[in-house]
């Protein structure tokens, strides 16, 4: 009798340590933009391969490549390209050049308050408020009230995006700075004169501006149409970075994140596919 015990317990044992080591555990870090699709992505592929996990955490695209480069995550989530200097700490510690894979099209948005009668904006007009040339929206056809700013951190890729493409210099002093995209939008629904901006996907609770090339061109929303098309000005690629040609369950993850029904995914979270 205490044979049969001790060998019942031994297979429950065994049984337990087999399906420990068979689960497979994916990292995947970085862009605070691709959270909410990586999660999704995550629980869609988890329900339809229990055997494996996939653990996904924000932190800001800089922070995902560092992540990548010391180690401590296997894909690096970025809403930018990797920097030289980043690409060649990469191959100085893994004599690898990395892997860039683009996966999915955002639109970045510009977030106003729903009870701002300014509805739309040009590329210069964003630049100035953003740089702090324009501090006042009746300036651009407003209230006349003191703009709030509201961005991103340095580490993020959407800061270094919108820096680049849009203010085109430093960001003005009086621009507060927030820890995510969630808490700008956050801080422009609840502020009259907020502005700030972020993934079109996080736009819930206030409003798109429509974005202008120039003074002659037509006010733009962000949308599957417009960033397929390219005529909404402020859109660009989102990419998974790795140290080297993915393999085994990595390579399947990823294999079906840009297959027909991983960009679907992509369609019901609010972000933009591929094709």
């Amino acid at each position: 009798m205490y044979k049969a015990k001790l060998a019942a317990v031994l297979i429950v044992v065994m049984m337990i340590g087999f399906s420990l080591t068979t689960t497979t555990k994916i990292t995947v870090k970085g862009s605070d933009t691709m959270v909410i699709l990586s999660q999704k992505w995550a629980e869609v592929y988890m329900r339809k391969n229990p055997s494996v996990f996939v653990q996904v955490t924000g932190g800001g695209s800089g922070v995902g490549i560092a992540a990548l480069i010391n180690g401590s995550t296997m894909i690096a989530n970025a809403s930018r390209p990797i920097e030289q200097e980043e690409l060649e700490k990469l191959k100085t510690k893994y004599k690898q050049n990395g892997i860039q894979i683009a996966c999915a099209k955002d639109g970045l948005s510009v977030y106003l308050n729903k009870t701002n009668p300014v509805n739309e904006l040009t590329i210069d007009q964003l630049s100035d408020i953003f740089s702090g040339a324009i501090t006042n929206w009746k300036q651009v056809g407003g209230s006349d009230a003191k703009i709030q700013l509201y961005g991103r951190e340095s580490s993020s890729g959407t800061f270094e995006f919108f820096k680049d493409h849009v203010v085109k210099t430093d960001f003005a002093r009086t621009c507060q700075t927030l820890p995510g995209t969630a808490a700008i939008v956050n801080a422009v629904k609840k502020d009259k004169y907020g502005i700030g901006y972020g993934g079109a996907a996080y736009a819930e609770g206030v409003k798109d501006c429509k974005i202008k090339k120039d003074a002659k061109s037509k006010g733009i929303l962000p949308s599957a149409a417009t960033i397929k098309n390219k005529t909404y000005p402020i859109s660009r690629y989102l990419f998974m970075y790795l140290r080297e040609k993915p393999t085994g369950e990595t390579k399947k993850f990823i294999d079906w994140i840009l297959s027909a029904e991983g960009q679907n995914v992509i369609v019901e979270v609010g972000y933009y596919p591929l094709k």
